[in-house]
């Protein structure tokens, strides 16, 4: 696992993207800090759309923003929620692509650390890169 003042830092960057979250209709704001191989972090909330399918998570936008950024060497995940909510399956699963071995830090809005899991433990029987070799 990762050390006291890293896990800090990442759910105070978690905080700060959560402020940033665009949620009209659940008012559930979420922020997510990625921590990547290369020591860089990438901020992501929630932002919802009236058409609810094509609202993207906050996990999910730190993901995308790090993948097109070519940053692919996740480590490190804080997802801070109101309440210690989980990761939903959709965004389980854009984890396990790039590593199934992610640490995932769950805390509420207080800062509080609810959960410290791996993506493994959280997402067991993932499908991944490897299910579709022949």
């Amino acid at each position: 696992m990762i050390d006291e003042n890293t896990k800090k830092q990442l759910i105070q960057e978690a905080l700060e993207a959560r402020r940033k979250a665009y949620v009209p209709y659940s008012k559930y704001p979420v922020g997510a800090a990625l921590l990547c191989k290369s020591g860089k972090v990438y901020q992501g909330a929630n932002i919802e759309n009236a058409a609810f399918p094509v609202t993207v998570c906050a996990e999910r936008v730190a993901i995308f923003k790090a993948v097109s950024e070519g940053d692919m060497g996740l480590d490190t995940i804080a997802v801070v929620t109101k309440n210690g909510g989980t990761p939903c399956g959709s965004c389980r699963q854009v984890m396990a692509e790039f590593n199934p071995e992610l640490i995932v830090i769950i805390a509420d809005e207080q800062g509080e650390i609810k959960q410290e899991t791996t993506l493994k433990e959280i997402l067991p029987g993932y499908f991944g890169p490897a299910s579709l070799v022949e």
